[in-house]
């Protein structure tokens, strides 16, 4: 079974603000599937380009998307404000799973749950590599938040 984040909005160290777009809405009424997942990945992007930890995008290591999960609890969609709250579920050799929440602006309890999971590989080779130490660092940080 796949473990995913808990809903509550203390469990997240980190927020990113988004305000949904009209186009993200699909013909039932609310922000499409696939926009969840545009959602997460630019909060964890976001973080790694602010955190100055890797040299995103052309530094010698970079993030591969490896795996991801989503559970959809309830519907979001525009015009609503959207914080996409960031925490780590585990830190590995080469590896790191986030786990993400998505909450309207304010909420105590998350819309949504992700897990992400990035391999951080050679620039070159593609081959997994140890996560450097700036690196896990800045994890260390950002599970220190909040």
């Amino acid at each position: 079974m796949t473990d995913y984040p808990p809903r509550e909005r203390a469990a997240y160290p980190l927020f990113h603000r988004l305000a949904t777009r009209w186009r993200d809405d699909d013909v039932y009424g609310h922000m499409n599937n696939v926009v969840y997942y545009e959602y997460f990945d630019t909060a964890v992007n976001r973080w790694l380009v602010q955190s100055g930890a890797l040299e995103v995008p052309h530094g010698p290591v970079v993030g591969l998307v490896a795996e991801t999960g989503c559970k959809y609890i309830a519907s979001v969609g525009f015009p609503d404000e959207l914080e996409v709250g960031l925490s780590t579920l585990r830190v590995g050799g080469s590896s790191v799973i986030y786990g993400l929440g998505l909450f309207r602006a304010g909420e105590e309890e998350a819309s949504a749950l992700c897990r992400f999971v990035h391999v951080y590989v050679d620039t070159a080779t593609r081959k997994p590599v140890p996560l450097p130490d700036s690196f896990r660092l800045a994890l260390r940080e950002l599970a220190q938040r909040g």
